[in-house]
This record gives C-alpha cells, sequence and structure tokens, in this order.
C-alpha cells in the first residue's frame, strides 16, 4: 500500500505517468513541463490561466519553476520499478518481459515475443516501462537517429526537418559506440591522471614522512654550529681578556718604574732644598757668598725642569677593539664560507680512472682536454667518456671542496657512485642515477641527474666553485665563490654508497681542484 500511495503522490494528473522532469505552478501543484504548457498552450488567449487541479487563476502565463526534489524522487522511484516490468499481455498471471516495443509501447515476454511483428518500425528495447522519453515529444515518433551537431536525439521527421537539415545524422547504436569508445579514452586519460596524482601524493607524503628527520638533523647542526660560534666567542674573550692581563702588567711595571724614578728625583731635590735653607740662615756674608758660588751654583746646573714632560704608558684599547672586531669578522666569515664544515683535503685525481682524452698533471690536481690521446692501458676501472674520478671517496659527515674552472670549453662537476659504468652513454656522469652534476657551457649552468638536464637563472660571474656535501642529511650543493658567495643548487638525496668526486672535461676544458 506504500508503494501504491507513494506512486500516486509521483503521478502527473494530466499523463496519469510518472512525473517527467516535474515543475509547479503558484498553487503549489505539480505536473510534467511537457503536459502543463500543453495546457498553458490551449488556454492562450483567453482571460485567465488556470491550474487544472485546483482552478486557481492567473492574469499571467505561470512560470514554471521545476521542483528537483521531486523530480529526483520520481527518477529513484522509476529506476526501482524498472526493475520488475512484467509483459503487458498477460493478464491473468506476472510473467516477466524479455523486450519492450517503443512503437506499440508494449513490453513482451518470450512467447508473445515470437508472435511480435519484426517490423523495422517496431523497435525492441531493454524491459521498460517509460516510453516517453523514448520518444520525440513533437512528432511522437521513436527516437532512432542521433545529431552530432546539435547533440540531440532525433526521430525520422526530426532528420527530415528544417532544424536538422544537412547536419551530420547517425544510427542511435552507431552513435552510442562512438560516444562509448570516446568515453572509454577519456576515461583512460583520466585514470593516467589520476596515477600521476596519486604518484605525486605519495612523493609529497614520503618528503612529509621525512621532514621531521630532517628538521631535527638540521637542528642537530644548528647546535653544533652555535656551539662552535660560543666556543670561538669563548676563546675570543679569553684572548681579549688574556691581553688585558697582559697590558696592565706591562702599563703597571713601566709606571712602577716611572714612580721609583721620581721618587729618588724628589729625594734629591729635598736635599738640595735643605741645604739651601741652611745656607740661608748663614749670618756671616762671606761665609755664605763663599758657600753660594759653589754649592747654589752646581743646583742651578743640575736642575731638571722637564718632569710635567713625562707621560706614563697607557692601556692600549684600540688594540683590544681591533683584536675583537677581528676576531668577530673571522667568526663570520667562517659560518658564511662553510667554516664549520670539514675540507676536503687530499683530493687527488685517479689517473686509472681517467679517460684517454683526459689529461691528468702531475700534481694530480688539474684535469684538461689537450685533444691528444694519452694512449693509456685499458684496465676495467677506466672511463670511456672525458671523465676521471679522485683517489678519495666520502661516505660520512659534512665537507667541501673547491676547484677552479676554465672559460672556455666544457666541463662538468659532481659527485658520483663507484658503481657507475664506465663505458656507453650512460657512464656519461648525470646520465644516470648513480651521479649528480653541476655543468657550465658558455654562459650557461645547469643540473644533470638521472638524464634529467635542468638549466640554471644564475649566470657564471667566477670561475671559482664549491662542493659541499652533505652525506647524512643527503645534500650536494654547488655554489659560485664570487663576492658574495652565491648558491647555485641543491640536490637532496639519500645516498647509498660512497660518493667520489668526478670531474668531465672536454673542448679544451679544464679543472683543478684548490684543496
Amino acid at each position: 500500500m506504500a508503494v501504491a500511495h507513494l506512486k500516486d503522490e509521483l503521478t502527473c494528473s494530466i499523463c496519469l505517468n510518472l512525473y517527467t522532469d516535474p515543475v509547479t505552478l503558484r498553487c503549489g501543484h505539480n505536473f510534467c513541463r511537457e503536459c502543463i504548457e500543453s495546457v498553458l498552450d490551449t488556454q492562450e488567449g483567453s482571460e485567465a490561466y488556470t491550474c487544472p487541479q485546483c482552478r486557481a487563476e492567473s492574469r499571467e502565463r505561470p512560470v514554471l519553476q521545476r521542483n528537483t526534489t521531486l523530480c529526483n524522487i520520481a527518477e529513484r522511484f522509476l529506476s526501482q520499478e524498472e526493475c520488475e516490468v512484467f509483459c503487458t499481455y498477460c493478464v491473468h498471471i506476472y510473467v516477466f518481459a524479455s523486450k519492450s516495443c517503443l512503437l506499440c509501447e508494449a513490453s513482451l515476454c518470450d512467447l508473445h515475443l515470437t508472435v511480435h511483428s519484426k517490423s523495422p518500425q517496431h523497435v525492441l528495447i531493454q524491459p521498460t516501462k517509460s516510453f516517453r522519453n523514448r520518444k520525440c515529444s513533437p512528432h511522437k515518433k521513436v527516437l532512432m537517429y542521433y545529431c552530432s551537431e546539435d547533440a540531440e536525439c532525433l526521430c525520422v521527421s526530426c532528420c527530415l526537418g528544417e532544424k536538422h537539415r544537412g547536419h551530420q545524422v547517425q544510427l542511435l547504436n552507431e552513435a552510442y559506440e562512438q560516444k562509448k569508445e570516446k568515453a572509454r579514452t577519456i576515461k583512460d586519460n583520466i585514470i593516467e591522471e589520476r596515477e600521476e596524482i596519486e604518484k605525486g601524493v605519495q612523493s609529497l607524503q614520503e618528503h612529509l614522512r621525512h621532514i621531521p628527520e630532517k628538521a631535527t638533523g638540521i637542528v642537530e647542526r644548528v647546535g653544533v654550529r652555535l656551539s662552535d660560534i660560543r666556543m670561538q666567542l669563548d676563546n675570543l674573550e679569553s684572548k681579549a681578556l688574556k691581553e688585558i692581563s697582559k697590558q696592565q702588567e706591562q702599563v703597571s711595571l713601566s709606571v712602577s718604574d716611572l714612580i721609583q724614578q721620581l721618587e729618588l728625583k724628589k729625594d734629591n731635590v729635598s736635599k738640595k732644598i735643605s741645604t739651601i735653607e741652611e745656607l740661608c740662615q748663614t749670618p756671616d756674608p762671606l761665609l755664605y757668598l763663599q758657600a753660594h758660588t759653589g754649592t747654589i751654583a752646581n743646583m742651578e746646573g743640575d736642575s731638571d725642569r722637564n718632569i710635567k714632560a713625562i707621560e706614563a704608558d697607557d692601556l692600549a684599547e684600540d688594540l683590544i677593539i681591533q683584536t675583537l672586531n677581528t676576531g668577530v669578522v673571522n667568526i663570520i666569515s667562517g659560518v658564511q664560507k662553510g667554516y664549520y664544515v670539514q675540507e676536503a683535503s687530499g683530493i687527488l685525481l685517479d689517473v686509472d680512472t681517467a679517460s684517454n682524452d683526459v689529461h691528468v698533471s702531475d700534481d694530480l690536481k688539474t684535469a684538461s682536454s689537450p685533444n691528444v690521446n694519452q694512449a693509456r692501458p685499458e684496465t676495467p676501472e677506466r672511463f670511456e667518456q672525458s671523465i676521471v674520478l679522485s683517489r678519495k671517496s666520502f661516505s660520512k659527515g659534512r665537507l667541501y671542496w673547491d676547484i677552479e674552472v676554465s672559460k672556455e670549453g666544457l666541463w662538468r662537476v659532481g659527485m658520483t657512485y663507484p658503481s657507475i659504468m664506465r663505458k656507453g652513454q650512460s657512464s656519461n656522469i648525470g646520465n644516470n642515477n648513480k651521479s649528480w652534476s653541476l655543468r657550465r657551457l658558455r654562459e650557461q649552468y645547469s643540473i644533470r641527474h638521472d638524464q634529467n638536464e635542468i638549466p640554471l637563472a644564475c649566470r657564471p660571474s667566477s670561475t671559482k666553485l664549491r662542493i659541499y656535501l652533505d652525506y647524512t642529511g643527503g645534500q650536494l650543493s654547488f655554489y659560485e665563490l664570487g663576492n658574495p658567495m652565491t648558491h647555485l643548487h641543491t640536490y637532496n638525496a639519500t645516498f647509498t654508497e660512497a660518493l667520489y668526486p668526478v670531474l668531465v672535461v672536454c673542448d679544451n676544458g679544464w679543472i683543478r681542484v684548490l684543496n
């Protein structure tokens, strides 16, 4: 009963079928859009428009408002009802239908289907109770064609009409297959896009998981750097205090010596004063004059009037301030130039790995490309391309090494695993996932890893470079040692093997290790 009552509520009072695109009048009654528009058309020219159900009048043609909620309910009810479609001609018992005929607007079981007309006009489809939306509204004929230009389903009369004349029209099934194929292609593209998005999400999630670990590492390194700075400031303070103590002792000794000298002079002067006072007390003029001639005359010649000119030494505060300033500048300079990172000393080039078109200097510090075959014996370690490794590898800590490069020619510098191939194109530095490099060609820097070459915006301004490696932190950075030092690029990776410094030179280029 509940289902029957619901169906009554979803039935149009004009066509007595389930609502199709239901609309609402001002009075609140609902009708199929097509049904109420037909009624309103018949009322054109009359004094008023009336609701077919309650006869409510309106001077102007009512504005039809689509009832979205009712439409959704009707569609759901229809979809559930269509799951059980019975044969129209089996009136005494309920027999499930096998097909529905659009022309007859009837559903047929297998038995009645055998006697049904096979004429092309009798279009058979899957069982349905909704025949209205499968026929053309103006012509009441079965929709059998599709106009791709207007994206409309058409009946025979529509195809012959003025609106679609000359348009590309297909059979409904053909258009259906084409649209399905296109949809499949779009679906495949969307699936690929989704996979790319998923990869991006996974990559970001992986990056997100490593952020706390990297942050912890950075915190530790910041703590180490600040501890080093504090230690150096403490050392600078100790040095300044020692200098002050040293100056204090020296100045104190100097001033004490001057005081002793002046005390001696004071005693001498006091004696002279006593002598003169005794002479002045002599009552006999002859004796006074005789004594004055010798004693007083000697005192006048021995008198020292330069006492006021004596200046004592003082603490050299300006020298102490200069020491402090120099120390602070050195600390800051050390921070800017990687003072807290160990310098990779002892980097020498390994001739046994050098290709025959790379010349290695006698001090094993410079690699160049003289365009002369070096005729070295073939070994498993030797590269086929213009490459040479260092003898030393690094697998822990933070360190840097500096190089000087040529302005002309082509060169590449970086780090590589020892497991890199030695022959073929995949042995080129940056052409694999085992090496990371920086290149300069003419006035352009670029970085390369795993066959991915990326140009850098920074233009070359110096011939000296710094390569910084934080093995544990998974960072390989390149800097240009100009004024100021310029960061070029940083690779982030999880290193799994020891890393060797690697040089590539060709076209008269050269690189010299400065460490």
